[in-house]
C-alpha cells in the first residue's frame, strides 16, 4: 500500500521548508534509510531519509520550491500502483462526477439557480465593465508614495479633444505637489470622470480615451470617487453664465502658466518644451534636452523621447551617467525565519539596555597563562561564556522566560552562542555550560561553530538556550546592542578589547578595556536585577581566578 510522505518539521521553529536537492527521482527504488532529499529549513540544510521501502511514485514539491510543514512531499508504494486517490484533487473530481451522475435533476436546478443569480449580478453591475474596442479607462494615478487621493487642479484637454501619447491631460494636486499628468494613449478624450476642483481616491475613474464617436455612456464614474465640490445650487439663472465664463478664463490663464512653467531656454534663445517627467528622466540619465527632438504637442519632449534617445547619435557625445538597478535575491528559509523571530522579539518583549566597561588586564594575563599549555587554546569569548554561566547561577531571575501567566525560571543553564553564517545567524547551544571548564567550552564552541557554517547542526544542538552571548569584538566593533533571542530574557553583546588611557591608583596609565551591553526583557528582569548580574559578571571577568573556585 502506498505511503504519503509530508514535509517534515526538522526544527522546533520550522514552519516551511525548501527542497534543495532530490537524491531520488520518480520511478527509483527506495529502501528504508535511503536519503530522499536535502531540505533547507530556517536553520540549516538537512538530509531527509525514507522510513519506507518501495518505488518513488510521485514527487509533490520540486527542487527549489517551498512548502509548509505537512504539505505533500512524495508518495512511495509498489511499482505501478494507482495513487490517483492520494493526489490532491483526485478523489474530489471523481466524487463530483459520481454526485452529478446520481442526481442530474438536482444539478439542473442548481445550475438554473446559479445562472439566475449570475444574471441578476451582471444586470446590476457596472455596465462599463466590458469596454468597447479601442477604449482605454484612465484612473486617478498614484503620483507619490504616500498619495491616497488627488484633486484635479486643471484640465488641459476637454471632452472631444484629440489626444496623443505624451500629451498633458491635466494638472493633479497630490499630498506633496501639483504635478502634470500625461497620457499614455492616443485617441479622443471621450469622457472626463473627475471635474476641476474635485477630489477622488487613487484608482477612481479619471477619464476615458478611445476612437472618436464611441458611445461610453455606460462607463460610470468609479464609486470610490468622492467629490468635494458642492452640488449645484438652484440660484438665479444670470449667475450661472458669469460663473462659467469666469471658470473658462481661469482655465485659460492656467494653461498659459503651465506652458510657460514647462518650458526651458535653448541656446538659441528660444524655448524648449518638455514635460516634468521627461525633465526628471533626462536629469537622471544625464541627457541634454537640447539634443532631443520632441514628438509631443508643439514639439514637446515627452517620456518616450527620453527613453528612445540614443547617445551615440549625438554630435556632442552626451552619455548617461548612471542607472538605478535593483537585484532581487530570494530570501532563504533561514533569512525569513530570522526576520520573523527577531521582529516578534523586538515588538513583543519590552527591551532595555545596561552597559558597563570592563578592565581586561587580568583577563589578558590569565588567558596568556592558560594558553601557554600547547594542548589548550581558549578565547576571550570562552571566558565570557563561562563567566555568564556562573553569574546566572547567582542571579536565576535572568535565566528565565516569560510565559503569559507565569515566569519560568530555568534551574539548568544552557548558553546560546550566536554564530554568523553566510545566510544570517544561528545560535548553537552549550548545554549545562556552568559545569564546563574553559577548555571544554572552547572545544565545544569551535565544534558547533564549524557545524553551523557547514549547515550540519542538528535540531537538538540549536534549541533549549536559556541565555545568549553575541560577540562582534573580532570585527572591531567596540559597542552594540542585540535583540533578545526568544524565549530568553536576556542577551549579552560583547565588544572588542581596546587600549586606552585609564586611571589606576590615582594615576593615568595605558589599560585594556572591553564594553559589554546586557539587553533585558523588562517583563521578567527588573533594572536592579540586570545591574546586579553585570556586577557579578564584572567580578568574574576582571578576576578570572575566581572562576576556578
Amino acid at each position: 500500500m502506498a505511503e504519503v510522505i509530508t514535509m517534515p518539521r526538522l526544527s522546533d521553529t520550522m514552519e516551511e521548508g525548501t527542497v534543495a536537492t532530490w537524491l531520488k527521482k520518480k520511478g527509483d527504488k527506495v529502501k528504508e534509510g535511503d536519503i530522499l532529499a536535502e531540505i533547507e529549513t530556517d536553520k540549516a540544510t538537512m538530509e531527509f531519509e525514507s522510513f519506507y521501502e518501495g518505488t518513488l511514485l510521485h514527487i509533490g514539491i520540486q527542487e527549489g520550491e517551498t512548502a509548509e510543514v505537512d504539505a505533500l512531499l512524495a508518495i512511495i508504494g509498489e511499482e505501478g500502483e494507482d495513487i490517483s486517490d492520494l493526489l490532491e484533487g483526485g478523489s474530489t473530481s471523481e466524487d463530483k462526477k459520481d454526485e452529478k451522475a446520481e442526481d442530474p435533476s438536482e444539478e439542473k436546478d442548481a445550475k438554473k439557480e446559479t445562472d439566475s443569480e449570475e444574471k441578476e449580478t451582471t444586470e446590476t453591475a457596472n455596465e462599463g465593465s466590458s469596454l468597447p474596442e479601442g477604449v482605454e479607462v484612465i484612473t486617478m494615478p498614484r503620483l507619490s508614495d504616500t498619495m491616497e487621493e488627488g484633486t484635479v487642479a486643471t484640465w488641459l484637454k476637454k471632452e472631444g479633444d484629440k489626444v496623443e501619447e505624451g500629451d498633458i491631460l491635466a494638472e493633479i494636486e497630490t499630498d506633496k505637489a501639483t504635478m502634470e499628468f500625461e497620457s499614455f494613449y492616443s485617441g479622443t478624450l471621450l469622457k472626463i470622470g473627475i471635474q476641476e476642483g474635485e477630489s477622488a481616491k487613487v484608482d477612481a475613474l479619471l477619464a476615458v480615451i478611445g476612437p472618436e464617436g464611441t458611445d461610453v455612456s455606460g462607463i460610470s464614474e468609479a464609486p470610490s470617487a468622492s467629490s468635494k465640490k458642492a452640488e449645484p445650487k438652484k440660484e438665479t439663472k444670470e449667475a450661472a453664465p458669469k460663473k462659467e465664463e469666469s471658470k473658462k478664463e481661469a482655465s485659460s490663464e492656467t494653461k498659459k502658466t503651465t506652458t510657460t512653467k514647462s518650458a526651458t531656454a535653448t541656446p538659441s534663445g528660444g524655448r524648449l518644451f518638455a514635460s516634468p517627467l521627461a525633465k526628471k528622466l533626462a536629469e537622471e540619465k544625464g541627457i541634454n534636452l537640447n539634443l532631443i527632438q520632441g514628438s509631443g504637442e508643439n514639439g514637446r519632449i515627452v517620456k518616450k523621447d527620453i527613453e528612445n534617445y540614443q547617445p551615440a547619435a549625438s554630435a556632442q557625445g552626451y552619455v548617461p551617467v548612471g542607472e538605478e538597478v535593483f537585484e532581487e535575491v530570494n530570501n532563504s528559509q533561514m533569512r525569513k525565519t530570522i526576520a520573523k523571530r527577531l521582529a516578534e522579539s523586538k515588538f513583543t518583549a519590552p527591551h532595555y539596555y545596561l552597559t558597563i566597561e570592563l578592565d581586561m588586564d587580568n583577563a589578558i594575563a590569565s588567558r596568556t597563562a592558560i594558553n601557554s599549555d600547547p594542548e589548550v587554546k581558549i578565547s576571550f569569548n570562552d571566558m565570557v561564556v563561562k563567566a555568564c554561566a556562573m553569574a546566572l547561577r547567582k542571579h536565576p531571575q535572568v535565566n528565565s522566560h516569560w510565559d503569559g501567566n507565569v515566569t519560568k525560571i530555568a534551574k539548568h543553564i544552557h548558553m546560546g552562542v550566536a554564530v554568523a553564517v553566510d545566510e544570517g545567524l544561528v545560535v548553537p547551544v552549550l548545554k549545562f555550560a556552568d559545569q564546563m571548564s574553559f577548555s571544554q567550552i572552547g572545544a565545544s564552541v569551535k565544534e558547533l561553530a564549524g557545524k553551523a557554517r557547514n549547515k550540519k547542526l542538528t535540531p537538538d544542538e540549536m534549541q533549549g538556550s536559556t541565555f545568549t552571548v553575541s560577540n562582534l569584538g573580532m570585527f572591531g566593533i567596540k559597542e552594540f546592542t542585540s535583540i533578545i533571542n526568544q524565549p530568553n530574557s536576556a542577551i549579552l553583546s560583547v565588544g572588542a578589547i581596546v587600549q586606552k588611557p585609564v586611571v589606576k591608583n590615582g594615576a593615568i596609565a595605558i589599560g585594556n578595556t572591553m564594553t559589554v551591553t546586557l539587553a533585558c526583557d523588562h517583563r521578567t528582569v527588573d533594572g536592579a536585577t540586570g545591574a546586579q548580574f553585570l556586577q557579578t559578571l564584572r567580578n568574574y571577568i576582571e578576576n578570572p581566578v575566581t572562576m576556578f573556585v
